[in-house]
This record gives C-alpha cells, structure tokens and sequence, in this order.
C-alpha cells in the first residue's frame, strides 16, 4: 500500500508553503492515520528504518529559504519543505572545517584526531572501518553516490557499501566520469542531475525490495567554482547581493581580531584577492558573481533533494525511510573578508541539517541542541535498531530522541579543531571551544591574539573580547576546559606531515 500524497513544495510559493505546513493542526493531519498513530504513542521509531543521507558541499547553515537571514532570493522549496514537515537542527556544526576530515568524521563518529584524516590530500588510514559496514552485517543493503573525497584522486569503492558509484577528487559539475561499481564510464550532463539519477534508479530498480536500506547521496554541489546547471545559469543575475557588515577593510572591523584574520584578505581565500587586475591572470569571479553563482549552484542542488523526496513520496517509502540533510562544512561569503571555511567563525563550523520521516518526527520540529557531525553515525546506528559496537570509539551519541520528540543527556558544549595546512597556509592551527553563549579559539603556532566571542551581543563576531579584564575568568575557564578535553583525548598529539599535492599560497600585499 502506498501513502497518501504529501503536499510538495512545488505546489506553493515558498512563503505560502511555509504557512499552510506549519499552522499547528493542519500540517499535522498531512501525515495521515499513521503518523498520527506514531507520534501519539510517543515518536518511537520503527525497527530498521530504512535511511537516506544527503550531504552537500560548503552549504552554509543560514543560505535556506525559510531561514530569516538567507538572501531574499534564494529559492530552496525542498529544505524549506523538509523543515516544515520534519525537523530543522538549529544548531548544527561540524568538529573539523574541511571536506575530507569532516567527511570522515561523519562516517566514523570520530573526531579528526582519532580518525587521523586531517587534510583533503591523504587516504583514511589503514584499518579505519566506517559505519555502513555495521549497517551490512546487521543485514541492510548500502549504496554510496557521489562525492568520497578521500585520498583525493582515489574513487575505488570501498568497504561497507554494496554499490558505489563516485568520481575522483571535487569532480566537475559537467559530464563527470563515474567509477560504478569498479567501472568507469563517461556521462553527460550536469552532474547534480546525474549523481540524482543514479540514487533513484538504485532505489527503484538496484535493491532488493525485502530488506532494509541505506542511501548516501554525496553532491559535489556547491564547492569552488560554482557552476549551476544551465537552465539555472544568470537566475539570480540582476538580484541584490548585500555585502556582511564584518567586510569591509576598515580599522572597525579589524581593531580586535587577530593579525591573521586581516591578512588572508589577500589570500587566495580572501575577498582582497579577488579584485583582479590586468596583470593578475586570476581565475576568482567578482565578489558579486561569487555570490550570485553560488545561490544559483544551491538551488540546482535543492532542486534535486526534492526529486529524492518526491520519489520517497510517491513509492510510499516516505513512512519507513529517514532523510538527514546536511552540509560538509560551512563557507564564508565575505564575512571578515573571507570566502571558504577552515577558521572557527560561525559562517565556518554552522551548517544547515535537516530531517524528514513522516510519522516518525513531528510537522515544524526545531532541535535547538548543538549537534555535530560525530553525531550522524551514532545516530542513523540507532534509526536502524543497531547497537554501536564499543569498538568503534565513537565521539558523537545519537540525537535521535529529539527527532522522535524526546529527549535524552546532551552537551553543553562543542570541540573543534582544524590543522594548518602546508597547501593553504594562510589559516592557522585553530583549536576551538563553544558554548550557547560564549566561544574560545586558541590559535596555535603564530605570534598573534587568541579570539573570544559573546554570540549574544555579537553574534557577527565582530568584536574579539580576548583583552577585555572582565571576560578574564570566563576565558580561563573555558581554555582550562578545551584543553583538558583535548589532552585527555589525545588532541594535542598534531602530526607533521610531508608536503603532498598542490600548493596555493600565493598573497597579494596589503592596501
């Protein structure tokens, strides 16, 4: 039997979607008897819940369309769809700003120190088992599509996933060649669409239909450079781009940061780079055009998660199937005259996540809990009635009680931890420590001043606290706290590691 069709996102204008599946009761009776039913007893989920993944690529947290700050522009029915009809994690974050040890973090619920990926260059190490591969032994069947990112150039499929279909390093957004399943083939189009395609037809046609399944669907969308999909190219052409106030060259913005901070505006992540001359045979768009292609990019992606909802919709998947929607890492697009992540700024660690699993999670459900990455494989573990093996030294714990409208013991505060890079080197070592409240970031390896934030007052991190006395004991406090963790987890232990692959240091001067 299949399930009663589900209002889809297509149908309404954005904002008039919003307010028909949020209005309390009425969005309740989308979900029919059965979700009805589930969520009167108390949200538990089914046992071996079937789940799909879908992780993008430096999608920041606040670029969704029901978010208060997204641009006025941005379309994005499908994430809009999901928030209103599931659940939104308000505060989600990754432990490590960079695709391959945040990608590795999410598959071994581990942070960067214990997995040991730390940049986007070297494979996992030996040895590392991911989660899927407690998913196969517990008798559910997994496919991998898209983006692995690790070992760079390295798309093999690899252990824990009964079909794999990826692409070598970032891949391309046009005619990708694909490794499926040990075999490479060339494909033409556009290469959101693509990855899609072959989710869905796995999903349709590539699995048995009597056991539980697992779906990850990793986009290369919306990484540097940002192409969208022809039909999308120059939608957002004539639209406003407004600038972050944290932007501008001025003494204001920069009176308190660390030293560091003003001097990758000419990196080849900052915004100062950017302003090409005759002479610069630069590559980097205007800052404009950045903008405008990476919203462009965006919503071609968002355009395919609701593909992947519709289908779930339609084959009546939807009431036995999890989809967890997240970004990788975060990415800056001018704040403090940045683009890209890395730092520990909020546009860096802050990504969007999302969940849909009617008559499991409750129409309009806002987790407000900071969650991380090394918090999805325990947590999908659990979705799937699977007992985290102890072996398997996790980090994370599963949040699932709050998406089946519980509760269970969470953090008060997150770790976060990035190495410098030999092949970037204009961002630091940066160890981080955050509360609801308050950030702590120690700056390893310069001469240079440590960073502490007042997210209440400033939440643009625009004034740097770290020289105020009267913030004295609430530094010490929380640097006490980031460094007992970390050595008691063997985080101080940073290796050194031979130079590989592609150095891009260069630096204009300063203006």
């Amino acid at each position: 039997m299949t399930d009663r069709p589900i209002l889809r996102s297509t149908d309404l204008k954005r904002r008039d979607f919003l307010r028909a599946v949020c209005g309390g009761a009425a969005a309740f009776a989308l979900h029919g008897a059965v979700g009805r039913c589930a969520l009167a007893t108390g949200g538990r989920r089914a046992a071996r819940r079937n789940i799909v993944f879908i992780l993008s690529d430096d999608h920041r947290y606040d670029f969704m369309g029901f978010m208060e700050r997204a641009p006025a522009f941005l379309e994005t029915p499908a994430m809009d769809r999901m928030a209103a009809l599931g659940a939104h994690v308000v505060n989600a974050f990754v432990s490590t700003s960079l695709c391959s040890p945040s990608r590795a973090s999410i598959l071994t619920g581990q942070y960067m120190h214990h997995h040991h990926i730390e940049d986007n260059q070297r494979p996992e190490p030996e040895g590392t088992v991911f989660f899927p591969r407690y998913m196969q032994k517990a008798g559910y069947q997994t496919a991998f599509v898209g983006k692995w990112h690790m070992g760079h150039e390295q798309d093999d499929p690899r252990p824990g996933f009964d079909h794999w279909v990826s692409f070598k390093g970032q891949g391309v957004y046009f005619d990708p060649e694909l490794n499926v399943n040990g075999e490479r083939k060339q494909f033409q189009g556009y290469t959101t669409d693509i990855l899609t395609d072959h989710a869905l037809d796995w999903l349709r046609k590539g699995r048995d239909t009597s056991r539980p399944f697992f779906l990850y669907l990793s986009h290369k969308a919306v990484h540097y450079p940002f192409q969208p999909a022809k039909r999308h190219e120059g939608r957002y052409a004539k639209s406003e781009v407004k600038r972050p106030e944290t932007m501008a060259n001025t003494e204001q913005n920069y009176l308190t940061q660390s030293h560091w901070v003003r001097e990758r505006r000419y990196s080849i992540h900052g915004v100062d780079h950017m302003e090409t001359g005759p002479y610069d045979n630069d590559p980097v768009p205007s800052f404009d055009d950045l903008y405008r292609g990476y919203s462009e990019t965006l919503h071609g992606l968002d355009e395919n998660i609701g593909r992947v909802l519709d289908s779930l919709d339609e084959s009546g998947l939807s009431r036995s199937t999890l989809v967890v929607y997240m970004g990788d890492n975060g990415f800056a697009l001018g704040e403090h005259g940045f683009y890209d992540k890395r730092d520990a700024f909020e546009e860096s660690i802050r990504v969007p996540m999302l969940a849909y699993a009617p008559g499991m999670i409750e129409p309009g459900t806002r987790i407000t809990q900071m969650v991380q990455n090394i918090d999805i494989a325990p947590t999908l573990l659990d979705a799937a009635g699977i007992e985290t093996p102890p072996s398997a030294k996790m980090d994370g714990r599963s949040f699932l009680p709050f998406l089946s409208g519980g509760s269970t013991p969470w953090r008060d505060h997150i770790l976060y931890e990035y190495h410098w890079e030999w092949n970037f080197p204009a961002t630091p070592t940066v160890f981080a420590i955050r509360t609801e409240r308050y950030k702590y970031v120690f700056y390893h390896g310069i001469w240079d001043r440590d960073g502490f934030y007042d997210l209440q007052t400033d939440p643009r991190e625009r004034y740097n606290l770290i020289d105020v006395p009267s913030c004295q004991d609430q530094i010490r406090t929380l640097q006490d706290k980031l460094f007992d963790e970390l050595e008691a987890s063997g985080g101080l232990n940073i290796r050194v590691q031979r130079p590989l692959g592609e150095r891009l240091d260069q630096r204009k001067n300063g203006r």
